[in-house]
């Protein structure tokens, strides 16, 4: 396993990837680390390596790309989802120094301390000039109640100061609990004296501060942004700074970055700007170094993604649960896959007992990636399944049956142009186990290379497969027989049989199966490789 660290990260968190057995650890640099990328299984990164397409393109065995903090605008998120790529990033690590270094701003906002120490180091003592405000009285207002948010609540409140916050994600029993009253953005906009942004960049977030809703806000108003630049129009807050409307802003982060030095919002008065640093702090850095270390581990070593960004997210727990069902699922997408005749056009998953209960994105993931692995040269997997059946326009859909009592089935029901074929497993002593075709009870192992035949159920058939494969030296290993309990009108009752063998098996001996004129089917499945 190859693992490159392509910016610098903390001592601790090389350490723990040092520890790993078997592991090659690769420390490099912004400006070094792309040689290493043709035989590498995981990136780490920051924030200055870009991992685009053509990056990925260097990289054919990368597995995962791990980034160090918690926004991945570096990161082309559709083309390592494509590429089939799990990206990680680490949430709430450096929430704690991003909410100081929002207090830090807004008082020096308050009390004009650059200002202050830049007159007071030129020889001045204007000490009527920089007269303050307190912030104990003010209202705060918070846009976005995630991690950072939350940790900037807690530090405001020992200013005394009133908090309103706007997150249409966020219960009003969170928001009771940290001491906070949930408001409308446009009412938070036109009650606060400073207002702070805490959210992700989306389409509806770009550019939430502009002309429009900055006329709706206190004249005096304080706006601190340490989240996205592209939250607000520049140019408009630039306006705003000169015309007063806007008592002072103190910004962290700019579009594009860096700002060019001659840029307009640069020479307004009343601006505070840091260069994107903070979440910039030792302790910071340490975390997020060592949290997406022990994430790359888990999931390298135990097939755990914790914050995942482009792939349905479980806990430890739920995936301990979840791990041989994920396994059944893929097997049994491509059981149906090698057995079914046409193009696939749709697929649904059916989970009875405890299961149908769970979080089963991840094994609608495994099922689809069974299937579309038969079809596609490309590698197919949990992170890139879904986005592949909607380029092939494959409908998905899924059903729960979650019987008190009930054994825990996966079922995968695949209609192509040619009609429905339809498999289930489960897991018997943590292996997975074919347990039906097209309804006919069967049970056998999935793991290993099978021989699956469909025949007229006539005597002489099974004699004739061990004659055909003794023959050819072929040993069975497992053998599994059913039949229709009915025959449907006008037809013969027909059986199926599953011949787990030893070895490979040449064409010319399917052939020799087929000859037998019962014998309607005869084919090679291999569903663990």
């Amino acid at each position: 396993m190859k693992i490159v660290v392509a910016e610098p990260m903390s001592p601790a968190a090389i350490a723990l990837l040092k520890k790993q057995e078997d592991w090659n650890v690769i420390v490099s640099n912004p400006k070094e680390y792309e040689p290493q990328l043709a035989d590498c299984d995981a990136l780490l990164v920051r924030s200055a390596v870009k991992v685009k397409a053509d990056t990925l393109e260097k990289a054919p065995k990368l597995r995962v790309v791990g980034r160090a903090g918690v926004g991945v605008d570096n990161v082309d998120l559709a083309a390592c989802t494509a590429a089939g790529v799990l990206v990680m990033n680490t949430p709430g690590g450096n929430a704690i120094s991003v909410a100081e270094h929002t207090l830090a701003l807004m008082l020096s906002l308050a009390r004009s301390i650059p200002e202050a120490s830049a007159s007071t180091r030129s020889g001045k003592w204007e000490k009527k000039k920089f007269l303050g405000n307190e912030l104990r009285g003010k209202t705060l207002g918070v846009v976005g109640l995630g991690n950072i948010g939350q940790e900037v609540v807690r530090r405001a409140r020992g200013f005394e100061m009133r908090i309103l916050a706007s997150d249409p994600y966020v219960s009003p029993v969170t928001a009771e609990d940290l001491g906070v009253e949930l408001a409308p953005l446009d009412r938070l906009i036109a009650e606060s004296d400073y207002i702070s942004l805490h959210v992700a960049l989306t389409p509806e977030t770009r550019g939430m501060i502009n002309a429009d809703s900055i006329a709706k806000m206190k004249d005096g108003v304080r706006i601190v942004n340490c989240a996205r630049g592209e939250l607000i129009e520049q140019e408009a807050l630039r306006a705003a700074l000169a015309s007063g409307k806007v008592a002072g802003a103190g910004l962290d982060v700019f579009d594009p970055e860096p700002l060019p030095p001659d840029h307009p919002l640069l020479s307004a008065d009343k601006l505070i700007a840091t260069p994107h640093i903070a979440g910039s702090t030792e302790e910071a850095q340490e975390i997020v170094g060592i949290r997406i270390v022990e994430q790359l581990v888990e999931y390298l070593r135990n097939g755990v993604a914790i914050n995942a960004v482009n792939m349905p997210a479980v806990s430890p727990e739920q995936y301990k649960t979840l791990a041989p069902y994920l396994t059944l699922a893929e097997q049994l997408g491509k059981f149906a896959a090698f057995v079914a005749t046409g193009n696939p056009v749709a697929v649904r998953v059916t989970y009875s007992g405890r299961i149908a209960e769970m979080n089963t994105n991840l094994l609608r993931n495994a099922a689809l990636a069974g299937v579309l692995s038969r079809g596609l040269s490309s590698r197919v997997n949990l992170v890139n399944a879904m986005g592949l059946a909607g380029q092939r326009n494959l409908v998905v859909a899924e059903s729960r049956e979650p019987r008190s009592g009930a054994m825990d089935t996966v079922q995968i029901s695949l209609e192509t142009g040619a009609g429905l074929t339809t498999v289930s497993g489960g897991v018997i002593l943590d292996k997975p186990r074919l347990l039906a075709v097209d309804g006919i009870a069967v049970e056998i192992t999935l793991g290993g290379r099978l021989i699956y035949m469909r025949n007229v159920d006539v005597p002489g058939v099974i004699g004739h497969v061990g004659t055909v494969l003794g023959h050819n030296q072929i040993n069975i290993a497992n053998f599994s027989l059913g039949r229709q309990e009915k025959a449907e009108p006008g037809q013969p009752l027909f059986a199926v049989a599953l011949v787990e063998v030893d070895s490979e098996v040449p064409s010319q001996v399917l052939e020799e199966l087929r000859a037998h004129p019962a014998v309607r089917l005869a084919t090679v499945v291999e569903p663990g490789v």
